[in-house]
């Protein structure tokens, strides 16, 4: 009896290894399976270079904005001296739940952009993907994918304009009523022409330098606490973070260049994701 009790715990301590083994292995193979490995060397080909100072990169854009809000003012002028990547498009959700292990967005799509996602998730999905891409060898051990700041994100969405809008000064024609806006469609998702569930990402035309979405279909984080407005002497409020460009759910009029929001960072909104940068550390 007592040998038979030994055999017997024996092979429960076993079973219970294997078992404990299953999802850790499981896990390992998700993370380097073929789907995976496909989806990160797609995201990483779909970052655009910027070079400030360089071809048609300027090295100083005017942020800001003399006929906007106050949070716009007062304009500025920031010059950059180190080359950017950015991704043409805003995070989707096959790439976002491939990286985070779930999917928070309220209107599903594979290729649509991912929202409904918390500041603090936005910037773990930045760590979790940046150690992807060094452990598959995408990029170099040094670079590291992150949130925009206000400044980068106002200066490759303007893409060498001045103009309210990336693409020029005015989004409605003279006969447009309420919220059609006939010069802005081609660019972006706003309220004047969202059917009120997200499209794949890259539908509408780029920027300038190629940048999808940057007027409308989602708010996208940066990676600055909110300020009020631009003064030096401002306070930043940690509990809020800035978010850019606009949405589906907001008029014309809030989807230019300059346009700026507090957003809880603890909050979630199914017209809030996020679009990422590669720098190096």
């Amino acid at each position: 009896m007592l040998q038979f009790l030994r055999l017997t715990e024996s092979r429960f301590y076993i079973a219970s290894l294997v078992i404990m083994l299953v999802p850790l292995k499981s896990f390992a193979e998700e993370e380097n399976s073929p789907g995976t490995l496909d989806i990160l060397k797609t995201f990483r080909s779909e970052f655009i270079e910027i070079t400030p100072g360089e071809g048609k990169f300027p090295k100083a854009v005017s942020i800001g904005s003399t006929f906007g809000p106050e949070s716009e003012r007062p304009v500025h002028e920031v010059e950059f001296t180190k080359k950017i990547l950015v991704s043409k498009y805003e995070v989707y959700q096959n790439l976002y739940e491939t990286v985070m292990g779930s999917n928070p967005s309220r209107w599903k799509g594979p290729r649509n952009s991912a929202e409904r996602m918390t500041f603090a998730e936005a910037e773990q999905f930045c760590t979790k993907v940046t150690n992807l891409l060094v452990q598959h060898k995408l990029i170099e051990p040094k670079q590291v994918v992150r949130l925009p700041t206000e400044r980068e994100w106002e200066y490759f969405t303007r893409a060498g304009s001045t103009s309210a809008y990336s693409f020029g000064e005015k989004a409605q024609l003279p006969e447009d009523a309420g919220n059609k806006a006939t010069l802005l469609d081609p660019y972006a998702w706003h309220t004047g022409n969202a059917a009120g569930n997200d499209p794949e990402v890259g539908v509408l035309k780029p920027n300038p330098w190629g940048l999808y979405d940057v007027h409308g279909y989602l708010w996208e984080y940066c990676s600055d606490d909110w300020k009020p407005n631009y003064s030096e002497n401002t306070k930043s409020d940690e509990n809020f973070a800035t978010i850019r460009g606009g949405s589906w759910k907001d008029p014309a009029s809030r989807l230019t260049s300059s346009t700026r929001l507090p957003f809880p960072k603890s909050g979630r909104d199914d017209a809030v994701g996020f679009r990422c940068v590669l720098s190096q550390e």
